[in-house]
């Protein structure tokens, strides 16, 4: 990914009003990001413990989805939709984006299961192990990393085109 600054992150929110894009408070450490690790760049607010934010790059452009943490707890250890990493490390949660445009101002929303921490990234990075005699984990691991950046922009256009 490339490194992008706060403003255009603010710019970006599809599915965000003014207000909500001007509270927007970036991660600490923003500055000291390795871009070239990321294939988004989400993070938790840090003031609004609920509410998370996932920037990606798309075909169109920069585009910001904000997100909200469902409340209630999932019965069984979910698996991320977006990393699909069947070993987490990590928690998996339930949040919701409102659509952009009038089917988000009118309270349609959509759903994923995603890392609480939106630790995807990082997950796909790490080399699969060995399924057999010959295995490339290389090309697997990069396999995962095209997989996530499809999931990603798969949700994305479902919260911008409601399909």
């Amino acid at each position: 990914m490339l490194p992008i600054d706060d403003a255009r992150i603010r710019a970006s929110f599809i599915n965000a009003t003014q207000r909500e894009r001007a509270a927007v408070t970036l991660p600490a450490g923003f500055a000291t990001l390795d871009w070239d690790a990321l294939d988004f760049f989400g993070w938790r607010d840090p003031k609004l413990p609920k509410v998370g934010y996932v920037v990606t790059e798309t075909e169109g452009g920069l585009v910001g989805i904000m997100l909200r943490e469902a409340d209630g707890r999932i019965r069984t250890r979910p698996q991320c939709s977006w990393c699909e990493d069947v070993t987490l490390p990590n928690d998996v949660v339930f949040y919701t984006a409102k659509r952009a445009g009038a089917s988000g101002r009118n309270g349609n929303t959509v759903g994923t299961l995603a890392c609480a921490g939106f630790e995807c990234s990082r997950n796909v990075r790490r080399l699969p192990s060995v399924a057999y005699l010959g295995f490339d984990v290389e090309a697997a691991r990069q396999r995962r990393m095209e997989a996530l950046r499809e999931h990603v922009a798969g949700f994305v256009h479902t919260v911008r085109e409601g399909s």
